[in-house]
């Protein structure tokens, strides 16, 4: 087997420390649901993956949730797949998200549109994207709210967002970033 020359190794140095260091803020309403969930998630498959990403969460509606932890069918959801939420905090998305995350996915269109709303002449649409927009593009589908549901709406919102985040890593996990 061929030796691997200095230039070889500088170049994998290069393409380990330079590529992949995303910042990707994930948006749902009250940030207990279901943006906890995908910043979990995410962080997980970027950690395994050994991606220096830094992921957060946040919501759009100000006035409830903040400090609190994830809602407890979310934490019990993320717990069977081995994703521990239970430090994250509920905090509020704001304008000033835009000047520090690369991409920030909202979890519905309502969210989108709370985005903008509070973002206003800040906002950037090449920066946001509804989440499941990644694994069907331009059909502009939402993942579901669960707060009202049972335990099993939970689980299927695992799901989607799971595979989300899977096409996530596997989108932007080699890309250079800026």
């Amino acid at each position: 087997m061929p030796r691997e020359t200095d230039s070889i190794k500088v170049f994998r140095f290069a393409l380990l420390t330079n590529f992949a260091a995303m910042k990707i803020l994930m948006v749902c309403l009250g940030n207990i649901c279901r943006s906890p969930l995908a910043e979990g998630i995410l962080e997980s498959k970027a950690r395994k993956m050994g991606l220096g990403w830094e992921v957060d969460s946040a919501g759009v509606n100000n006035n409830y949730h903040i400090g609190e932890a994830p809602h407890p069918l979310s934490q019990k959801v993320a717990k069977l797949h081995a994703v521990d939420i239970s430090n994250q905090s509920a905090r509020a998305f704001t304008a000033d998200d835009f000047d520090h995350f690369d991409k920030i996915y909202a979890m519905s269109s309502d969210i989108l549109t709370g985005m903008k709303n509070i973002a206003r002449n800040k906002f950037d649409p090449e920066k946001t994207d509804l989440l499941l927009n990644e694994i069907y593009p331009g059909e502009n589908m939402d993942v579901p709210d669960p707060w009202y549901g049972e335990e099993e709406d939970y689980h299927e919102v695992y799901a989607m967002i799971d595979k989300a985040c899977e096409q996530i890593v596997e989108k932007y996990g080699y890309l250079k970033t800026a």
